[in-house]
């Protein structure tokens, strides 16, 4: 982004559309301008923000909490967005294991089999939306989720 602004900023001094002076004056504000310094910035494993993000919550197919719970504690004291979609997928996958632990418990009662088929769509479902959600740069709450970690 930096990059780009700093690129487009000497096309207009080339062309003539700004002064040397104002070419300096806006160079330096990019340059020292806190939003290009921003820890969403940052590059996290090598790989912007937002791939991330949904690397992390598509990982949950892959290794079920392993993964997702790697990438965000060696992550989350650097970027606010990895700590906030890290504890969203911890506490999902923590409620959605009571969840299940509950409805095989009532497999004996019958209801327990339909019970795990629902929350199983749910559950991909969820992941699905999240994932699609943290491509775009947006946070969204899994449902149903207790908060086990704040």
């Amino acid at each position: 982004m930096k990059y780009e602004d700093l690129k487009i900023l000497d096309e207009l001094r080339s062309k003539g559309s700004i002064s040397e002076e104002e070419y300096q004056r806006e160079k330096e504000r990019i340059l020292n301008s806190e939003q290009y310094t921003a820890s969403n910035q940052k590059p996290l494993w090598g790989i912007d923000e937002n791939t991330f993000l949904l690397l992390m919550h598509l990982s949950q197919f892959v290794s079920w909490l392993i993964i997702p719970l790697i990438m965000w504690a060696t992550n989350k004291d650097l970027n606010e967005n990895v700590d906030k979609h890290g504890k969203n997928i911890l506490n999902f996958s923590i409620s959605y294991a009571i969840y299940f632990t509950i409805s095989a418990f009532l497999i004996f009662v019958l209801i327990g089999v339909v019970t795990i088929f629902i929350l199983s769509g749910i559950y991909l479902i969820c992941i699905i939306i999240a994932t699609i959600k943290a491509a775009n740069g947006e946070y969204w709450k899994y449902p149903f989720t207790i908060d086990f970690i704040k």
